[in-house]
């Protein structure tokens, strides 16, 4: 008898796991910690919870729909490398249907939710980056072009505007300053996985850098992007929307990730791709971490 009330709680928690799985919930908790930056630095401090709420809730239905959607479109794909067959559709733990219905109800409920608790400028910008990602990145670009995480960077940038529109109401050339470390950053971080991955991605024919330009261009490309990002981290400064603290905190990080770079082209193997990829994941983290001491310290 005790036995027989266990196992459909046990079933639900799995359940829930294996849609909790289709979310990428890391990511969608990264993409929140960029929106609720945004959201302290457009209001000078921390904002009301009555704003601050909903747009957590709203942005990660809108993330999370996104990733949803974006594993339906990717399930040969995934089901091909051994970095992503364990996911929750190329395992066969959700049936391809339900994960498409899943993304979509996400992404629905972002939009009632940004629209009717914060304002319906927050709500289109949440729809946009989730279209971004799953029309223009994941079906136009990613198999296509060795292009995709350039230009397809921008989907995780959005969520940045979205939480200055949900404080300000408009955007404005602060919103896409930090529009553009986000997508400045995406390069980077992403082809040091990418060299991490490369059988990967070469047995699925998805043309990511190592690929299509080969490992010593990536690498190449990782450090002139590195500095790039770099020099747009102090921009902040220089427009006079953070001050001391998180310029200190700029430049310690951009030298170590442009110093990663360098030993990244003077190593060349998987431990320096792997220090890389890391590094670049905990640097975004601390620097938007530095905003937020800046502004409320």
């Amino acid at each position: 008898m005790e036995s027989t009330i266990q196992n459909p709680n046990l079933n639900f928690a799995t359940l829930l796991r294996t849609y909790l799985e289709l979310t990428k919930l890391r990511i969608v908790l990264l993409l929140l910690f960029t929106t609720v930056t945004a959201m302290v630095i457009a209001a000078d401090g921390v904002p009301e919870l009555s704003m601050l709420v909903p747009t957590i809730i709203g942005g990660a239905f809108a993330a999370a729909g996104a990733s949803a959607i974006n594993q339906y479109i990717d399930r040969d794909m995934d089901a091909k490398m051994s970095r992503t067959a364990r996911r929750p559709i190329p395992s066969g733990r959700v049936a391809p249907v339900n994960a498409l219905l899943f993304g979509i109800g996400l992404l629905a409920w972002s939009v009632l939710v940004l629209g009717i608790w914060v304002n319906w400028l927050t709500a289109g910008l949440a729809l946009i980056g989730g279209l971004y990602y799953v029309i223009l990145y994941t079906l136009i670009l990613k198999r296509n072009t060795v292009a995709n995480i350039l230009i397809g960077g921008g989907a995780g940038a959005v969520p940045v505007l979205v939480g200055w529109a949900a404080v300000t109401g408009e955007l404005s050339v602060q919103a896409f300053i930090l529009f553009a470390i986000v997508f400045y950053w995406t390069p980077p971080h992403s082809w040091a996985l990418a060299l991490l991955v490369n059988k990967d991605y070469t047995l699925a024919n998805v043309p990511m850098m190592p690929v299509a330009r080969g490992e010593p261009a990536t690498r190449m490309q990782i450090l002139l992007y590195s500095i790039q990002l770099f020099l747009i981290t102090l921009l902040p400064v220089l427009f006079q929307v953070l001050g001391g603290i998180y310029l200190l905190a700029a430049v310690t990080l951009g030298v170590g990730l442009v110093r990663m770079a360098v030993s990244l082209i003077q190593q060349a193997d998987g431990a320096a791709a792997r220090r890389m990829y890391k590094y670049s994941t905990a640097y975004l983290a601390f620097l938007f971490l530095a905003m937020i001491f800046d502004r409320v310290l």
